[in-house]
């Protein structure tokens, strides 16, 4: 299992550009409009360091941002796709946005 929390606001200025692909951009851009109230580039962010702090414990090896792709469901669920291996393809996510922060988690079923 991994988790993180993050303060509910926009990530600093680059620090996106430096964690996502394009094709991770892109499904940001698309979620920032139809759910605008929403820091995505932060749960992005979060849903990485989940992703992260689930695989190191398994593997014992570094996973950069680069390393997994994430697509994020606004009803409050995500997949972490992991782009390495040996170790896990893929983490099942959940997320929370309240009272100011945002909540990731994922889990493996190994």
């Amino acid at each position: 299992m991994g988790i993180d929390a993050e303060p509910h606001r926009a990530l600093p200025p680059d620090v996106l550009e430096a964690i996502a692909p394009p094709s991770e951009l892109r499904r940001i851009e698309g979620l920032a409009r139809t759910a605008p109230h929403v820091h995505w580039d932060r749960l992005l962010f979060s849903a990485k360091e989940s992703a992260y702090k689930a695989w190191f414990p398994l593997t014992r090896t570094r996973l950069g941002f680069d390393e997994a792709d994430i697509a994020l469901d606004p009803p409050g669920s995500f997949r972490a796709v992991l782009l390495r291996g040996p170790g896990p393809s893929e983490f099942a996510g959940r997320w929370l946005v309240a009272d100011g922060l945002l909540a990731t988690a994922v889990t493996h079923r190994g």
